[in-house]
């Protein structure tokens, strides 16, 4: 049993070969076809069809259940309804509302907006990481953070010369009139 387990045959890994062969060139001509929005996290829509992407190509290629025209016809489906959903978010706007979370203001400056973290289920910790990430070395350096759509933080740092934010980068963005009411820190 163990032996089943750990080794394999030259038969086995001929039909990975092709899987992985013909799934990759499926995968660089639907990229190409459906352009750069393909593996972008622009919405948490792009990010779940990238994860399925993922999916169906490990399960295509390590196992012959599902067949290698099953997959590729699951790819295509996937980056049809990926452009398909893209061209219904920019002409409906209310589906983007119903599809899409809206990013929060998180942080003023050196000011945790503690309802926006825990309505973006993040904690202190969480935060800390993100402003580490971005090379913040102290709070003055932060004009505001924002959790974005997609579960990615940014951080909006001061310049020498600019110490604000222009109001059209927070539009959009829940608690984003803080920023504004707070006069611009």
């Amino acid at each position: 049993m163990l032996n089943e387990w750990t080794t394999t045959g030259w038969e086995q890994i001929a039909l990975i070969a092709l899987s992985a062969s013909a799934m990759y060139v499926t995968v660089i001509l639907l990229t190409r076809l459906a352009g750069v929005r393909s593996f972008s996290k622009m919405s948490g829509f792009d990010f779940a069809v990238t994860v399925a992407i993922g999916s169906v190509l490990g399960s295509v290629i390590l196992s012959k259940n599902p067949p290698i025209a099953h997959g590729i016809a699951a790819l295509i489906f996937l980056f049809g309804l990926q452009i398909g959903m893209a061209v219904l978010r920019s002409r409906f706007p209310g589906l983007q509302t119903l599809a899409d979370n809206r990013p929060r203001l998180i942080m003023i400056g050196g000011e945790i907006q503690h309802d926006q973290l825990k309505k973006a289920k993040m904690t202190e910790d969480d935060l800390w990481a993100k402003l580490r990430e971005a090379n913040a070395f102290n709070f003055s350096q932060v004009l505001a953070v924002v959790a974005e759509t997609t579960g990615d933080v940014s951080v909006l740092h001061a310049t020498d010369h600019d110490h604000d934010i222009q109001p059209e980068l927070l539009k959009g963005v829940i608690a984003g009139e803080r920023y504004r009411s707070n006069g611009s820190r």
